[in-house]
């Protein structure tokens, strides 16, 4: 690999035939909604500001960011979409559990 931060952990291999492989896979399959079981949650990021957490998401990571996109865009405010999970600035925990309903998700309110 030519990109070095592709290889951070990987000290040294003395076999020739070492093949560097990431845990990434690359073709995954997007749940239908129906089957996704999503979990809502309240964190505290830095600063004592709160955020949404929507974990549990099963897909590529253009559906993922697709989906935070338009909660994003229904709760008018910032966000990310990032590791399989979206983070919605603010407690939006009832808004956000609305909106996965009527787009078809199974989904609920946990800890927080």
């Amino acid at each position: 690999m030519s990109d070095w931060k592709e290889r951070l952990g990987v000290v040294f291999s003395t076999n020739p035939d070492y093949k560097y492989e990431t845990n990434e896979d690359k073709d995954v399959e997007t749940l239908a909604p129906q089957q996704q079981n999503l979990k809502i949650w309240l964190d505290r990021l830095k600063g004592g500001r709160v955020a949404t957490v929507v974990r549990g998401f099963v897909g590529s990571g253009e559906e993922l960011a697709a989906l935070a996109k338009e909660l994003k865009r229904s709760c008018g405010v910032g966000g990310t979409a990032k590791d399989g999970e979206i983070i919605i600035q603010g407690d939006h925990r009832d808004r956000v559990a609305d909106l996965l309903t009527k787009a078809g998700y199974r989904c609920k309110r946990a800890g927080g």
